[in-house]
């Protein structure tokens, strides 16, 4: 059980532990969260995968508008929990408060209007969403169970950023990593010991994200070091939408162009069959594994980044960052060869029976894999620049990735390259968007250094 500290206490911790020691120890629950829930995603693929191709190409339809209900919980979450992390490390409880309630509960309002719409519309929306006839009716099925939770959904991720945010990590760690083994557990019982098929599947993802949504309102209201969520606290204001949306449109740019950009992916698969489909969605599942454990490190370097950089420590704010790129790419690196490795054989365990499926699979992920370095440093730089609150330069970043480059490499490469185009056009933006996110950052830390050397003569002058 994770000791309860004061805030004072809290503030300390987060301001004058060795970064070193600190992240990781932040970051330790958030791996562990983002590594269940990565299995969790994959395990639905997989126990889905064995029905049948169409069934398996229905997970991948479905993964973006998943990805859309992400977006926006990201958004509120990171958005509120940037400035939550900024306003307890300049000692303003009260607007820390503001801030969580008004982001909780716009995300339950939203998640309920998802929730009716979407269900009304369920069977135009799998077609926009890149269904083909005889993926359809499966995505349909899929979709009706994965809509209705989208309440739960929008505030849970709300509430694991707030934790994350406040340092609170651990307590977050329950919620997730509870509601990602219970759904491992049901998947089968549910798709092959009932009979349920791909129902069962979302009926399985529903009912762990009901829970969830549970553990986490407990803790997030049950702990003295936590901000409570109060409905007497709900601001609606344009101000503090205002503030939530610029450090949140990153998240918004990143998870919401990963929709647009797995919709556009469905499209352009389309033309190559079931089969195609079906392959990137393995892909794109599995390197949302591998990315899970940097990301969940990330989750640990931002509630430092954003107390300190409050706390005007520049100093502790460029150490953290250094400290968090070193390990970043030394542990994509390793994880990006031994996948290199095991690539056919990672494909073959989700579609044996599927020659077709193997072969696409493999080179599009061995293809992805050897830009893993390159995606470490993209990441750790998004996450430095959205926690100190730069969200102008955060989004440009977050866009790069998913919208600025993948998307129209996904229109271009083929119709010049054919399938081969499919395959190469996530590696090609992953290239490119290092090279941006690289021009970027210079001059943020640049300003850094100088704030950091400001602060340093002002501590020796008032001393």
């Amino acid at each position: 059980m994770a000791k309860v500290m004061t805030k004072e206490e809290k503030f300390l911790q987060m301001t004058e532990t060795p970064v070193q020691k600190l992240i990781p120890q932040l970051a330790v629950p958030t791996i562990i969260s983002m590594l269940v829930t990565s299995i969790y995603n994959m395990a639905d693929t997989f126990f889905v995968s064995q029905i049948g191709t169409s069934a398996s190409g229905a997970v991948g339809v479905m993964f973006s508008a998943m990805a859309m209900i992400q977006a926006i919980g990201f958004t509120l979450g990171m958005g509120s929990g940037n400035n939550i992390s900024r306003a307890l490390g300049n000692r303003e409880e009260e607007r820390a408060s503001l801030f969580a309630a008004t982001a909780f509960f716009t995300a339950g309002i939203i998640g309920i209007l998802i929730a009716v719409f979407g269900v009304m519309f369920s069977e135009p929306l799998v077609f926009f969403l890149g269904a083909t006839p005889t993926i359809a009716p499966f995505a349909q099925d899929y979709a009706r169970y994965i809509l209705i939770a989208a309440p739960f959904m929008l505030t849970s991720f709300v509430m694991n950023n707030l934790l994350r945010f406040q340092g609170n990590a651990i307590f977050a760690m329950v919620g997730i990593t509870t509601g990602g083994i219970l759904n491992l557990i049901l998947d089968p019982i549910l798709i092959f010991g009932f009979d349920m098929g791909i129902s069962g599947a979302a009926i399985a993802t529903m009912v762990s994200q009901m829970i969830s949504f549970l553990i986490l309102l407990y803790q997030s209201n049950s702990h003295e070091d936590c901000i409570k969520i109060q409905i007497s606290k709900f601001r609606p204001t344009l101000q503090i939408y205002g503030q939530i949306l610029h450090t949140g449109l990153p998240s918004f740019c990143r998870q919401g162009l990963a929709s647009v950009a797995a919709v556009v992916l469905n499209v352009t698969a389309g033309p190559y069959g079931d089969a195609a489909i079906a392959a990137m969605s393995i892909v794109t599942r599995f390197m949302m594994f591998i990315n899970s454990s940097l990301i969940g490190f990330g989750q640990g370097f931002q509630p430092v980044c954003g107390f300190n950089f409050g706390a005007r420590r520049y100093d502790r704010v460029l150490e953290a960052f250094w400290f968090c790129v070193k390990v970043a790419v030394a542990m994509l690196t390793i994880f990006g060869i031994v996948a290199f490795a095991l690539s056919r054989p990672i494909i073959t365990a989700f579609r044996r029976e599927d020659l077709e499926v193997i072969a696409i699979g493999t080179l599009a992920l061995r293809l992805q894999l050897l830009t893993m370095p390159f995606q470490a440093w993209v990441i750790m730089v998004n996450m430095l620049t959205q926690s100190i609150g730069y969200g102008f330069r955060a989004a440009l970043v977050a866009m790069g990735r998913q919208g600025l480059f993948l998307i129209p490499a996904l229109l271009i490469l083929p119709r010049i390259t054919g399938i081969l185009g499919l395959q190469m056009a996530q590696p090609i933006a992953d290239m490119m968007t290092f090279v941006l996110s690289t021009v970027i950052v210079m001059g943020i830390l640049k300003e850094l250094q100088a704030l950091r050397d400001t602060a340093a003569v002002q501590g020796g002058e008032s001393s």
